[in-house]
């Protein structure tokens, strides 16, 4: 029987559960004698012990219970389990402590104690100011001031005009960084849709865009909040233009944010954790090695930190991070063979996190580790995990990744030298590409080398091989062709053919040469 979508919410809550949390809620949930309370136990040891949901195990296990009576157990189940949580993480989460003192308020105010909730509410204002919790600080102003204009509390009228000069400037700020943090979170959507600005046309749209929905005073902001939202809008719209050196500096200022006010980091792990993924990215683009190594031993001490593993969601989020930025690792210094060693167990934690990985996250992994293979020699096995993105159907997500993967599948099999397939191949990834308005000059050079190059002699191809070298060459400095090379090292895959030598060796000269020369900060972004 097929689960219903709140079903799957409830036994994926309860498969999420460390065993302090269990052990946690069983405490919790038995200090109450109900007779409810005891069943939904039952269903939670039920649940806790099902590999996967099924109704009908589930009501054998908990018979003589009806279908009825457990979709009411599993609504109260539900609620319980949430309840038990906020009570065991209020203390590690500084929004739940807010919110806590926020409910206590309410409740000394709703009791008639104005006072004391006028008291708990000053020390929850102070609170709110320490972390820029600006949304919580909007809150408890409402309350004091409702108090404040509907009793007699005795305040001073310093006091008050202070109440109002601070409600006011509260709303100045979130209205700030309501409209920098949504600039923010659709130039975050715009790239999960359509990945980098492949013309002129498409970088002229997202720079119109940008500028319109940029607050006028943006770059006069202090606030932290209102910084880092700025700098995450900046950091995306340089990722689509593919403008490496802007994408640099602010992943470089998102950090130093947290560099300012390490307290921060407890506060905002999600975007500590983002940061670090994106200074990581922007090193792999400018090929910036030693500060890549500096950042990624940094990311992976801070790993290894009670903090870091204090939440789920961004233990999970690290690992995702840092086991890209590995694979990355490799993959830039040409030390293939080296990189599908970590592969398995990559896999093994991408299992294990199955239930917090989004599809997004298993296609570029899946395309790192064909990347990888690719680079190694196996193509076959590079094929196979080419397969899995090609197979699945998700509108909207990442249609470049879709495209580049069906352009290395293509590669792959003129590696292999099935030549057979080749023309109906190239037929196909041409109209994939073409329908997505995917393709790039380098892209239409590939196509045309491979059409010409099934019926040419071994000793007729390397003057073929040279020609096409120095057209992708050539195509190096143009900025709207270097999506095709970040995700394709055709350059380095024509050179292994030209100079005869495998293609993890062209890799690794490269970085060899370029770690002697690149320093991050004179860095340059060819256009």
């Amino acid at each position: 029987m097929r689960a219903n979508p709140f079903t799957d919410s409830l036994f994926q809550l309860v498969r999420s559960l460390e065993k302090s949390e269990k052990r946690h809620f069983k405490l919790y949930i038995t200090r109450s004698s109900a007779k409810e309370d005891l069943k939904i136990i039952q269903l939670f040891d039920a649940l806790d012990k099902l590999p996967e949901y099924d109704e009908k195990v589930l009501l054998k296990k908990l018979s003589p219970i009806t279908k009825p009576q457990l979709a009411n157990l599993k609504t109260h189940l539900y609620k319980q389990l949430l309840a038990g949580l906020r009570l065991l993480k209020t203390a590690e989460n500084i929004d739940l402590q807010l919110s806590e003192q926020l409910d206590y308020a309410r409740v000394l105010y709703n009791k008639g104690l104005k006072i004391q909730a006028l008291k708990i509410l000053e020390k929850a204002k102070e609170f709110a100011k320490e972390n820029h919790k600006y949304n919580y600080l909007a809150q408890v102003i409402s309350l004091e001031k409702k108090i404040e204009t509907l009793h007699i509390t005795r305040s001073s009228q310093e006091k008050t005009e202070l109440l109002a000069r601070e409600a006011l400037e509260i709303s100045q700020h979130i209205d700030s960084v309501v409209k920098l943090s949504n600039l923010a979170l659709l130039m975050y959507r715009w790239f999960i849709r359509n990945g980098h600005a492949r013309n002129q046309d498409e970088e002229k749209d997202i720079k119109d865009f940008f500028k319109k929905n940029l607050p006028e005073n943006a770059h006069k902001v202090t606030d932290w909040y209102e910084r880092l939202y700025l700098y995450q809008s900046y950091c995306w719209f340089a990722f689509i233009r593919q403008d490496w050196l802007m994408y640099y500096r602010n992943s470089k200022k998102w950090i130093e944010l947290f560099e300012e006010q390490p307290v921060m980091i407890s506060v905002e792990p999600g975007h500590y954790v983002k940061g670090m993924h994106n200074l990581l990215n922007a090193h792999f683009d400018l090929r910036n090695f030693d500060q890549f190594d500096l950042t990624l031993r940094k990311f992976q001490e801070y790993a290894d930190t009670d903090l870091a593993k204090a939440h789920d969601n961004f233990r999970v989020h690290t690992f995702i991070y840092i086991s890209g930025a590995r694979l990355n690792q490799h993959l830039m210094q040409g030390t293939f063979k080296q990189g599908l060693a970590i592969v398995p167990e990559i896999e093994k934690d991408l299992n294990d996190y199955e239930l917090y990985v989004d599809t997004h996250r298993i296609l570029v992994f899946n395309y790192k580790f064909a990347t990888l293979h690719f680079g190694a020699g196996d193509y076959s096995t590079s094929i196979d995990y080419l397969q899995k993105i090609m197979n699945v159907s998700v509108p909207d997500l990442r249609v470049d990744l879709q495209c580049y993967a069906r352009l290395l599948h293509l590669m792959a099999h003129y590696e292999m030298g099935n030549y057979d397939i080749m023309e109906s191949l190239i037929k196909s990834v041409y109209r994939f590409m073409a329908k997505m308005q995917n393709l790039t000059m380098v892209e239409e050079e590939m196509f045309r080398f491979l059409r010409n190059s099934f019926d040419v002699s071994p000793r007729k191809l390397k003057p073929e091989l040279e020609k096409f070298l120095q057209k992708i060459k050539h195509l190096e400095g143009n900025r709207f062709e270097t999506r095709a090379f970040a995700y394709l090292d055709v350059v380095s895959w024509v050179e292994s053919k030209v100079y005869e030598k495998p293609m993890g060796d062209v890799v690794h000269a490269k970085y060899l040469e370029s770690k002697r020369r690149v320093k991050p900060e004179r860095a340059t972004v060819k256009h």
